[in-house]
């Protein structure tokens, strides 16, 4: 096995960028998750409930700011590294504009959804102005294309050790809701800053982006219906905590966040392993279909065994984690984790057949299974929060990944391949683990 690493460079080097993106995450969790936690028992479950309202709504507008480029931006440096810089110049333009406006949505959204609360429309407005510094986002695509993400890892991880340590300062001084918002603002702002200086530092400056409106043009004919398709999966990821913020109040999200914390920490798994190994089955599909379909099943096999190895033990200690990690104030939170975190396959999945969908150019395919997934949200939603509150949230969420993860691909020819594909993977885990 190690022989045949080493005569692979493109693996060498994938598996590398595995390493060290996975790294960044696990130091991320670990810290993150014991600041937020400390965050979160320090605010109570109401005000903790206001912060996460205006983060999630946020986020729903927040798409509008990455245009869907991501993945395109990758794919077309891989297949034309000659206009790379044309390619980063006007993606760069692109995503400003495209921050700008997600800024103007969601201050003018927040006007209608909480028009007399003036601390959460302050939160949003805080927030959301961050959206604007994602332009330099086009940095990371870079660094995915030439499998080198270690040098963004060592800057992101320096400033977000240092903003652990100042949100730490203000639990300790005592400082207000509003404190720990300018906080994750400087942070989004130092890693802008961050990003070009990291790209001036190894690619030798920003002088040779080009803006051509006519690359404007492919580019967003490639990634709009990933806008759209964008839109719809923050529908589903979110839509759930600002349902329960208007429909039950803040102190119903702030215990329902406590357990989506623990539930989505395990995120950066199937997107960090795609963002490495994507360049590779981008240019493997260009070799061979029977060996691209292989290491794409390779893949669902590992997302799989993965989510499993996440969602079994949570399962049966999801109480005793909520109460060890958040305390009893978010006692409620135990129950709603157990059947949240099953919601981990169907995203582990999800995150693996995109990156199949983006090579297949099935991005209105794309956009139709993340559709389907925010309307089911919308409606489970709707129907069982007022009948099992928080849990009835976890309920909806989980419906709705498994709809659009795995459900979808039956239904049309040129994804059920990937349906039987995920099949076969449940099935080999089965086989693995009870045979």
């Amino acid at each position: 096995m190690l022989t045949g690493i080493v005569h692979r460079p493109n693996l060498r080097r994938a598996l590398i960028n595995v390493f060290w993106l996975i790294g960044d995450k696990v130091l991320r969790m670990g810290v993150g998750l014991l600041v937020g936690v400390w965050v979160a028992r320090y605010l109570g479950p109401e005000q903790f409930g206001i912060l996460n309202y205006a983060m999630a709504f946020v986020a729903l507008f927040g798409v509008f700011a990455g245009l869907g480029l991501n993945g395109v931006v990758v794919r077309d440096l891989v297949t034309n590294p000659g206009s790379a810089n044309e390619t980063l110049g006007t993606t760069f333009l692109l995503q400003f504009l495209g921050g700008w406006l997600s800024f103007g949505l969601v201050v003018f959204a927040i006007n209608f959804a909480r028009p007399d609360d003036s601390m959460t429309k302050l939160l949003v407005a805080v927030l959301g102005f961050a959206i604007v510094l994602k332009c330099t986002d086009v940095v990371r695509y870079w660094f995915e294309f030439k499998v080198q993400s270690k040098y963004v890892v060592w800057m992101e991880n320096g400033i977000f050790l240092v903003l652990a340590i100042v949100k730490g300062a203000l639990i300790l001084m005592g400082a207000p809701l509003m404190a720990f918002v300018w906080a994750a603002f400087v942070e989004s702002a130092l890693v802008a800053v961050g990003l070009l200086v990291v790209y001036v530092w190894r690619a030798g400056g920003l002088g040779a982006w080009r803006i051509r409106f006519g690359r404007a043009k492919e580019l967003l004919n490639d990634s709009w219906p990933l806008i759209l398709s964008g839109l719809a999966i923050m529908v589903y990821m979110r839509i759930d905590q600002i349902m329960l913020g208007q429909m039950l109040g803040d102190e119903s999200v702030g215990i329902y966040s406590a357990a989506v914390r623990i539930s989505e920490v395990w995120y950066f798994i199937p997107m960090t392993i795609v963002a490495s190994v994507f360049p590779s089955i981008v240019t493997t599909r260009k070799l061979s279909e029977q060996l691209y379909h292989q290491r794409l099943q390779n893949l669902y096999n590992t997302m799989v065994t993965l989510a499993l190895g996440v969602a079994l033990p949570m399962t049966f200690f999801s109480g005793w984690v909520v109460n060890l990690l958040f305390g009893s104030a978010y006692a409620e939170a135990g129950p709603v984790l157990a059947l949240h975190v099953w919601s981990a396959l169907f995203v582990f999945l999800g995150v693996a057949s995109g990156s199949g969908y983006l090579t297949e150019h099935l991005q209105m395919l794309a956009l139709g299974r993340t559709l389907l997934g925010a309307f089911v949200n919308l409606l489970a939603n709707y129907i069982l929060i007022p009948s099992f509150g928080i849990l009835g949230a976890a309920m909806g969420t989980l419906v709705a990944q498994m709809s659009a993860a795995y459900l979808f691909d039956l239904f049309h020819p040129k994804t059920r391949k990937h349906f039987w594909m995920k099949t076969k993977s449940f099935v080999s885990f089965y086989r693995v683990s009870f045979k």
